[in-house]
C-alpha cells in the first residue's frame, strides 16, 4: 500500500509572524513612551535647575540697592537662595558660584521610572538638569535729565 503525498500543512504560520510583530510594536512603542517620558522629566529638572538660578540671581545686597547706590548680587546669598529654591522644590541638586563670583550655575538630579523598559530590567532612568544665572556686578542705576 502506497501512502498518498498530502499537502503541506501551514496552520500556524500566520500567528508565529503576528506574534513577533506585536513584540516588536510593543518594544517601539515602550521606546517612544519612556524616551519621551525621560524628555518630559529632562525638561522639568531644566526648568527647575533655571528658576532656581533665577531666584539666586535675585539675592541682591539690599544696602546697595535700597539708596540707589547700585545693584550689587551678593554671590553667597545667590548660591544660599538657588540652594534654598531646590529644597522647596524637592528636587537633590548643587549651586555653586563660579571663582570670579559672576556666574551662578545650578545642577539638578533626578530620575524617570519607566513604564515598559520596566519589563526588559530598567527600572529608571537617570536626568540631570542645568541653569545658569549672570549675578550682577556694579551696575549703576540711570541717572534721571
Amino acid at each position: 500500500m502506497m501512502l498518498e503525498p498530502r499537502p503541506l500543512d501551514d496552520r500556524g504560520g500566520v500567528t508565529v509572524f503576528v506574534a513577533i510583530c506585536v513584540l516588536a510594536l510593543l518594544g517601539i512603542v515602550g521606546l517612544a513612551v519612556d524616551g519621551g517620558g525621560k524628555m518630559r522629566a529632562t525638561e522639568r529638572a531644566d526648568f527647575i535647575a533655571t528658576e532656581a538660578a533665577r531666584a539666586g540671581g535675585q539675592a541682591i545686597d539690599p544696602a546697595q540697592a535700597v539708596p540707589g547706590k547700585a545693584v550689587t548680587v551678593d554671590p553667597q546669598a545667590a548660591q544660599a537662595a538657588a540652594q534654598a529654591y531646590l529644597n522647596a522644590a524637592g528636587t537633590p541638586g548643587t549651586a555653586t558660584v563660579s571663582g570670579d563670583g559672576k556666574t551662578l550655575t545650578v545642577t539638578t538630579r533626578s530620575t524617570y521610572d519607566t513604564k515598559f523598559l520596566a519589563a526588559m530590567g530598567i527600572g529608571t532612568l537617570s536626568v540631570t538638569g542645568h541653569g545658569e544665572a549672570n549675578l550682577l556686578h556694579g551696575v549703576i542705576t540711570p541717572e534721571g535729565p
